[in-house]
């Protein structure tokens, strides 16, 4: 089944906010992963790698998840504007669909593509200019 789970990006603090929900909801981070670990990011500046690049925590059946902003295009941080809607499809087929769904008559930031870590991954803006990130994963599943 199709999985929709809200992504809050964060100044710099990702790490804090989540230890934070973290406590509120009793439970523990299932991922953190830093910039650091992205080996496209290997020329990024030194203060920023060891930000969080993704956090995932389990809450019900559901993810809340985050990240913080480094100023990559597409990653500037607006207060208000910080939540993107993270989808995990069930095969890279339906990631395929959504993507091309989702992106027309929007922008496509970043194209489906096997990703470091497994996913198969591409994120959008569609026309009403809400950000979408699409990850499959056999995890997925």
């Amino acid at each position: 089944m199709t999985q929709i789970n809200p992504y809050i990006s964060f100044d710099g603090n990702a790490e804090e906010a989540m230890n934070f929900y973290s406590s509120v909801f009793g439970s523990d981070l299932a991922t953190v992963m830093r910039w650091k670990d992205n080996p496209q990011c290997a020329d990024m500046p030194e203060a920023e790698k060891n930000k969080v690049m993704h956090a995932a925590l389990p809450i019900g059946d559901s993810m809340l998840m985050a990240s913080d902003s480094v100023g990559m295009p597409g990653q500037e941080y607006t207060p208000g504007n910080n939540f993107t809607i993270a989808v995990g499809p069930d095969s890279r087929d339906e990631a395929d669909q959504l993507f091309t769904a989702l992106s027309e008559g929007g922008k496509a930031d970043m194209p489906m593509t096997d990703m470091f870590w497994g996913g198969y991954f591409g994120s959008l803006t569609d026309k009403f200019g809400v950000r979408w990130l699409i990850n499959y994963a056999e995890q997925n599943k």
